[in-house]
């Protein structure tokens, strides 16, 4: 053996076997926690905007004339938001289908542009819905703005809301 390949050789087996050794039973535990953590975080976030979009869906509802408590029913608020936005409910549904699920958030967005103008909002607010949503539903929810079916060329698709604007007040 020559010199260099001595020294390679014993550089090579104390130096391999002290780097790369690893404990595998701590790294498991800390990576598994840290996992459970995200996943609860995670969780919890999820949660939280979900309440928070259904209490001010709510209110929108409330000022549309539909019952507060369907905000709280998942697909069935996002059908009765389509509706009082002047588009067919089916759209909500449509959300869980690949592809389609695009179609379906831009009727979505053409739904929010008419609730917007029924509660006296400009034409560009729909940017915020488009791009804020929790913030555009927040605005509407606490703006002393009240519902108006006429200011908007999309007639209200929910039947109690035509009712209401069909009997006239005395």
């Amino acid at each position: 053996m020559t010199f260099l390949s001595t020294i390679a050789q014993s550089y090579n087996n104390s130096s391999y076997d002290s780097y790369y050794t690893t404990s595998t039973s701590g790294d498991t535990a800390a990576g598994a926690a840290l996992g459970l953590a995200f996943v609860f975080f995670y969780l919890i976030l999820l949660v939280g905007l979900y309440v928070v979009s259904a209490i001010f869906t709510g209110k929108i509802f409330k000022k549309a004339g539909v019952e507060s408590w369907i905000a709280w029913v998942p697909f069935y608020s996002g059908w009765k938001l389509n509706e009082i936005g002047g588009q067919q409910g089916f759209w909500a549904i449509l959300t869980i289908v690949p592809i389609v699920q695009y179609v379906s958030l831009v009727f979505m967005f053409i739904a929010m542009y008419h609730i917007g103008k029924k509660l006296g909002k400009d034409g560009t607010f729909v940017l915020l819905a488009i791009f804020l949503p929790i913030v555009w539903m927040i605005w509407l929810a606490i703006d002393k703005s009240t519902w108006n079916d006429s200011a908007s060329t999309a007639p209200s698709l929910d039947p109690k809301a035509a009712a209401r604007v069909a009997t006239p007040t005395a």
